[in-house]
Parts: structure tokens; sequence; C-alpha cells
């Protein structure tokens, strides 16, 4: 499956019951995982702090035919949610990159890529990607 029809059945915004009905339908496998990686050119250790396993899990997580945990599958949807709506308001990857990596007023003078470890960051940065649509300086 290409990148590409990869995202087309991921939500361009964080949404809860997309999400919830993706993982309870394992729909979420190693392919998903891996487009994480190659959207946001981090490394693995960075994207297994997210998800709250070890790098040795989330590597392991990006085989073919593993069983992923449903907070792992969960955690992948809206991340992925959130790099397809960041990418569609800054244009490329690189810019939502930049942006996500340098200090905000609205995190706290920290960068929002800090708030990626949880749901509920997750959804911060969703809110400020609408706000950013809707013209709110960010």
């Amino acid at each position: 499956m290409t990148q590409a029809n990869l995202l087309k059945g991921i939500p361009s915004r964080v949404d809860t019951n997309v999400t919830l009905r993706m993982v309870k339908g394992n729909q979420i496998g190693a392919q998903h995982l891996q487009a994480i990686k190659d959207l946001t050119a981090l490394n693995d250790e960075k994207i297994s702090d997210w998800l709250d396993v070890s790098v040795k899990t989330y590597r392991s997580y990006k085989k073919p035919n593993t069983i992923i945990k449903e907070r792992i599958q969960e955690h992948t949807v809206l991340t992925l949610s959130l790099i397809k709506h960041g990418i569609e308001v800054f244009g490329t990857t690189d810019a939502f990159a930049a942006w996500l990596e340098k200090e905000n007023f609205y995190f706290d003078k920290k960068a929002p890529i800090d708030f990626m470890d949880t749901y509920s960051g997750i959804k911060f940065i969703d809110d400020r990607l609408t706000g950013i649509e809707y013209g709110d300086n960010a």
C-alpha cells in the first residue's frame, strides 16, 4: 500500500470516532508506524518516546503481521491525523516539522512536538492548527 493510499483512510483532523473505529477494526498496522517515521524524519528513539514504548518494541511493531496494542494503534492514528492536518495547514512536511519544533507562545514557550506523547497534547496541537487555519497566529 502506498503512503498516499494509507493516509486516505486517516482523518485529517483528530477524530475520536474514526480513531476508535479504526482501532477496534484492527485497521492499524506496521505500515502506519512506518508512515510516522517517513513523514516526520524523526528517529526511532523520539517516536518510541511519544508512544511510551521501548525502541526495541517500536521496531518490532514495524514488522509486518505484528500484533500492536490498541493504545499504540490509537496513538498512531492520532499522530497521523495530526501530521496530515499539519501538512494541509503548512503546505509541506518540512514547514510543518519546522513549526512543530519551534518554541511557541501557546505551548508555554515550549515546542509543540514536546506535547506529542499524550492524546490530549495531540488534540491541543490539532486545535492550534485549526486556529491557524482560521487566522490565529502561532
